[in-house]
């Protein structure tokens, strides 16, 4: 899978903040740091398990670039294990190896979710990140939207799956109602942020009232 320079610069961006404060937690890395403040919010979208599906996922395709990152180990919970940290010798490809599992982390939730939403958490996850677009790039406020009636999309073929299959009716349920769910709260938080970006509209409704009176 090929990414965009945004996403790895996203990606490096998540691992320098993560890095300059300074939270480490025994023996995990910055990319098991950064992953673990992700899973919250992403796992009250997708469920724990589409989440530990999708980290999963990246973690394999990292490890096939990265051998570093062989031992980590996914809990039940969607939380990332490590034994023990690299040696000095392996920091280089250590540090390579994190970056290629924050990017495919993120590369894969940019591709389910659209870039409005995976920038719009990020954001609340780490909201001291300044994050930056160039131009012709996703916005999050401005794109949201479109983002939000993809969401719905996915959760309609998620219910018809559920009633095509069975035997995982009720989780596809699950999922397609928290998809649908933070469909919805991003609407409304969509609009409220339009209207609160854009205060010039309403003044130019005053003078055609006064005008009209």
């Amino acid at each position: 899978m090929t990414f965009s320079p945004e996403t790895k610069s996203l990606a490096r961006s998540l691992l320098a903040y993560e890095t300059a404060a300074g939270q480490s937690s025994g023996t995990d890395s910055v990319a098991v740091r950064v992953c673990e403040k992700l899973r919250g919010p992403l796992c009250a979208l997708a469920g724990v398990a589409s989440y530990r599906s999708i980290l999963s996922r990246a973690l394999t395709l990292a490890t096939a670039e990265a051998s570093s990152l062989g031992a980590l180990q996914i809990t039940e919970t969607g939380s990332l294990q490590e034994p023990g940290k690299a040696s000095s010798s392996d920091r280089d490809q250590a540090a390579e190896g994190e970056l290629l599992l924050t990017v495919q982390l993120l590369g894969l939730f940019l591709s389910l979710l659209g870039g409005a939403v995976t920038l719009q958490l990020v954001q609340e996850v780490f909201p001291n990140l300044t994050i930056t677009t160039e131009p012709g790039t996703i916005t999050p406020f401005e794109d949201i939207l479109k983002e939000v009636y993809q969401l719905h999309g996915v959760s309609d073929r998620l219910e018809s799956l559920a009633s095509q299959t069975p035997s995982v009716e009720e989780p596809l349920l699950s999922v397609s109602g928290n998809i649908r769910n933070t469909a919805n709260t991003l609407e409304v938080l969509a609009l409220i942020k339009t209207k609160a970006a854009n205060p010039q509209k309403k003044k130019a409704k005053q003078p055609r009232k006064r005008y009209l009176m």
